[in-house]
């Protein structure tokens, strides 16, 4: 019998000691009511073996734990991350609805107000005015490198119209 059906069959071992030591002690007289195995203490270095036995078994389970619950962060944290961004997301969209709406309405108003101007002259004002808001936040950032774009009333018109162009072409696509 292996050493873990002996601590399973203890009650069985007894009565079986009980049964034996009654065969052998009845000659002499002597009746044996119980017999009573209080422990069984195997060898030092088996104790020793069977407890890093169970020691490493209990770690398996600790660190089958744990990787789960490092899965589970992990799966928290990118939950978490993409409904970030898609809120990040929705407010950009509204951000943007929002400039598009107010251009409309300057636009329009402009137009209404000063006789002679049409929505491409209001457009690339606000283009222009966009730039060099863009160049002064450039410029004001303690982080920034050096951008070089080029400069002077030619080029600022040439970005309005890449920057008209480039829209045009997005509504197309």
């Amino acid at each position: 019998m292996n050493l873990d059906d002996a601590f399973e069959q203890k009650n069985e071992i007894a009565k079986a000691v009980e049964d034996e030591l009654e065969k052998a002690m009845s000659m002499y007289g002597y009746e044996i009511v119980q017999t009573l195995i209080v422990d069984i203490e195997p060898d030092e270095h088996v104790k020793r073996a069977m407890n890093e036995i169970n020691a490493a078994a209990r770690l398996r389970v600790a660190a089958n734990e744990k990787a789960e619950a490092e899965k589970i962060l992990q799966i928290k944290r990118a939950e978490g991350d993409a409904e970030s961004k898609y809120l990040a997301g929705l407010g950009i969209a509204r951000q943007r609805q929002a400039i598009v709406d107010g251009l409309r309405d300057s636009v329009l108003a402009f137009s209404e107000n000063v006789p002679g101007t049409s929505a491409k002259d209001v457009m690339d004002m606000v283009l222009v005015t966009q730039y060099f808001d863009t160049m002064k936040e450039i410029g004001a950032s303690s982080k920034s490198s050096s951008v070089f774009i080029p400069h002077g009333p030619g080029a600022v018109k040439d970005i309005a119209a890449q920057i008209r162009d480039g829209q045009l072409q997005a509504k197309l696509i």
